[in-house]
Parts: structure tokens; C-alpha cells; sequence
């Protein structure tokens, strides 16, 4: 809405669920950490895995606003590693976030750039770059903190919209670009259409009760059996 971040600009809120607990949650069950499953990935290389995940694993915030799905990953086989289940996430994560951007350019808002803030792009290189490829749009990643920047600030600052201009620009740090890369991109866009179908069948589709069916299934096997019993009488 417009006047939620300034009063002459307009804020849209969106995101992903969980992205860090996710990234996390893979190395956990790895037994290491990120940083260290990440060091594979000096550069984006040829050879990445195969793999495509649909990071719902705490659910979907935008745009199918579901809390009932989870996570899945296709393309497994007796090869693949964690590291290739962590890039999947990565490459997952950026596939939704294009999923949301075209969402939001249907309704006319424009994007010409993505700016990676938080902690996790500052930790390398290789998520920004496949944000670069995937979204296929240059990636901006501040060199330091910039949560809550000008919440900070405004308060300080003249309320006149021009000195806010003057203040802003003197108060943003310096970042690094990530331009797509043209090869990767082709790629990516081959891979976005089967993403996206997957996305919308899984999510609100043919297959849309599958991921909270069999979430339900389990809940009831883990209740007492007078309550399962009680749930399922025809007479209620």
C-alpha cells in the first residue's frame, strides 16, 4: 500500500517460508553446516545435480498460501549427495522467488533488479549468481547489514521527502552485482517452465490434496485410536 514504507511509494510485501531454516535443515541432517556443504561450488560448474526441489518444507507463503504443504525433491538417485540437495534448495528457493515476481508483473509492477539482503547472500557467491541465472535479472548484495536500515534512520531525518532522498542515498552501503549469466539463463528458463508446472499441480492443481493428505494421514496415525474413530463416525 501506498504510504507504508514512504509517504510517494508504494510497498508490496511477499516472501518465501523459512529459506535459512531449510538451507539449514539439509546440513543438519548432513551433520555439518552450510558453509561447509557450500564449498563445493567454487563456481557455478556444468555439472550441478539434477535434482529439483519445491522448498515448501514449512509450507507456502506466497503465492499459494498454504501451510499444509512439504517439501519434495525429484530427480533423486544413488548418487546424490547433500550438497546437491542443499543446491536444489537454492535453485528451488530461486524458482519460487520468480514464481512471486511474475505474479506481482501480471498486476504491473515492474522489476528491473533484485537486491539480496540479510545474512545468508553475504555468505558466497553461488546463491546470488543462480538468483542472477534463474530470475534472469541482475542481483544486488549490500557489503553490510541493511535490516531495519532506515527504520533506524527516518526518524532522524527531515520529514520532506527530498532531504529523505539525500539521506537515503548517504546511508546506503556499498554492494556487489551479480548479471546473469546468458548460457546458465537459457537453461534456467527450460527449467522454470517444468518448475512451474510442478509448482501449480502440486500446489492447486490436479495434485493440490496429495502434500496435506498425507500430512493428515500421519497426524491420525499418531492419535489415540478412540480419537481417530471418533473423527471418521458417520453419525457426526
Amino acid at each position: 500500500m501506498k504510504g507504508s514504507i514512504h509517504p510517494e511509494y508504494f510497498g508490496i510485501e511477499a516472501g518465501l517460508s523459512a529459506t535459512g531454516d531449510i538451507f539449514d535443515a539439509i546440513a543438519r541432517r548432513a551433520g555439518t553446516t552450510v558453509s561447509v556443504l557450500a564449498q563445493a561450488w567454487k563456481n557455478i560448474a556444468p555439472d550441478k545435480p539434477d535434482c529439483c526441489g519445491l522448498t515448501w518444507d514449512n509450507g507456502d507463503r506466497t503465492v499459494l498460501v498454504n501451510a499444509e504443504l512439504g517439501g519434495v525433491t525429484l530427480g533423486w538417485n544413488l548418487t546424490s549427495t547433500a550438497q546437491d540437495e542443499l543446491f536444489a534448495a537454492i535453485e528451488g528457493t530461486a524458482f519460487h522467488t520468480r514464481v512471486i515476481l511474475e505474479r506481482m508483473a501480471e498486476h504491473g509492477v515492474r522489476i528491473d533488479r533484485v537486491i539480496n539482503a540479510g545474512g545468508i547472500p553475504q555468505r558466497g557467491d553461488t546463491l546470488n549468481q543462480v538468483y542472477a541465472n534463474v530470475l534472469n535479472k541482475p542481483v544486488l548484495v549490500p557489503a553490510g547489514d541493511v535490516t531495519s536500515l532506515g527504520r533506524r534512520f527516518l526518524p532522524l531525518w527531515p520529514r520532506d521527502f527530498q532531504d529523505d532522498r539525500r539521506c537515503a542515498d548517504r546511508a546506503v552501503p556499498a554492494w556487489k552485482t551479480y548479471e546473469p549469466d546468458p548460457k546458465e539463463a537459457v537453461v534456467y528458463e527450460e527449467l522454470f517452465v517444468i518448475f512451474r508446472k510442478l509448482y501449480f499441480a502440486l500446489g492447486e492443481g490436479e495434485f493440490r490434496d496429495a502434500l496435506p493428505r498425507l500430512r493428515a494421514i500421519r497426524d491420525d496415525a499418531r492419535r489415540p485410536m478412540a480419537a481417530i474413530t471418533r473423527r471418521c463416525s458417520p453419525l457426526e
